[in-house]
């Protein structure tokens, strides 16, 4: 008897334990936090499962700024949008990027699927070409406005008119014309020197002495030595809300002849060269066992409060870096 009665409470013992593994799994396996911490109703989970939709609360904060971006659409997505709106420029109706972005986050909950997502941008395309209103669509929900601002913040400065008077891309790739360089999406991987974090920005591989041009126009905040970075250099955007990161420059002679600190710089400028200097407290070291590569971050600045410190916001621009492949300018131009 006492054997049966041991046996059938270990019994239901193992299976709550089953039962509770399996809730946990179904329901709390992962962990999720807001897009935008300010917008609740809007979560960027970091499972795979879809993103919850949950009505928005009534009222918003007025004063409230953004807090935190995950910045996801893919390249295909991407690219579709910046066609749409170069395609579109000087007609009854331009279509454009920003709007075209937040419109699909929106809708996949920054979960983007390339084949899917590049449908719905026809969709909403034909619709507004036929004449419907973006504000008017995305009028019931609240937290479009949050997604607008975000992508109107990354590429202010992308779109406009080109050096040949036409409407396109005019912020440049970061490695000159004719140089060769190979990337991968690598934002997030782990890094340990000095202490354990995540990767904040892009790895692009090259050749020691690989030119590397400015992304936009702005202004040097920071030149110089970083025991991380290595000779590196930081351009503010004119609207202080992007702040570009280039590192790990050439040992000897890191930069283009004449920058310095408060320097103006245009998209498209030689500003340096790809190196692998860095991880040394010793100034001009190379990192050992590293190969050469640019590390080039972009930083977004909602507040000033997140200029430096904990609440900096980076983001992956792997597939933005992509996309810049459609102007990359050569040294001398």
């Amino acid at each position: 008897m006492n054997f049966f009665v041991y046996f059938t409470h270990t019994t239901q013992m193992k299976l709550f334990v089953l039962i509770g593994l399996l809730v946990i799994l179904l329901f709390g396996g992962c962990t999720s936090k807001p897009l935008f911490p300010e917008a609740p109703f809007v979560e960027a989970s970091y499972c795979h499962s879809p993103a919850p939709h949950t009505e928005p609360p009534k009222s918003l904060p007025e004063t409230n700024h953004i807090k935190w971006v995950d910045f996801n659409v893919s390249y295909a997505v991407l690219a579709k949008a910046y066609q749409y709106d170069v395609s579109t420029y000087g007609k009854d109706v331009h279509l454009k990027m920003p709007e075209l972005l937040a419109y699909i986050s929106v809708k996949n909950g920054n979960f983007f699927s390339s084949k899917r997502d590049v449908k719905e941008l026809d969709k909403i395309a034909t619709r507004l070409k036929a004449g419907e209103n973006l504000d008017e669509i995305m009028s019931g929900n609240k937290y479009y406005k949050y997604h607008l601002e975000v992508y109107q913040t990354i590429f202010a400065e992308f779109l406009g008119t080109t050096a040949e008077g036409k409407y396109g891309l005019i912020a440049s790739h970061p490695i000159a014309k004719g140089r060769y360089y190979n990337h991968s999406n690598d934002f997030g991987v782990a890094r340990s020197y000095g202490y354990k974090r995540r990767h904040l920005g892009h790895d692009l591989f090259g050749s020691v002495g690989t030119p590397i041009m400015a992304i936009e126009d702005g202004i040097i905040t920071e030149i110089g030595w970083n025991r991380y970075g290595g000779w590196r250099v930081g351009i503010r955007s004119h609207d202080n809300k992007r702040y570009y990161y280039y590192a790990h420059l050439r040992k000897d002679s890191p930069f283009a002849q004449g920058l310095e600190l408060g320097s103006e710089v245009t998209a498209g400028q030689h500003i340096g060269y790809l190196g692998v200097s860095g991880y040394s407290n010793k100034e001009n070291k190379n990192m050992p066992n590293a190969k050469p590569h640019l590390h080039l971050g972009l930083q977004l600045i909602f507040h000033p409060s997140q200029e430096k410190g904990s609440k900096e916001i980076w983001i992956d621009i792997y597939a933005i870096t992509r996309l810049l492949e459609k102007n990359r300018v050569a040294v001398g131009l």
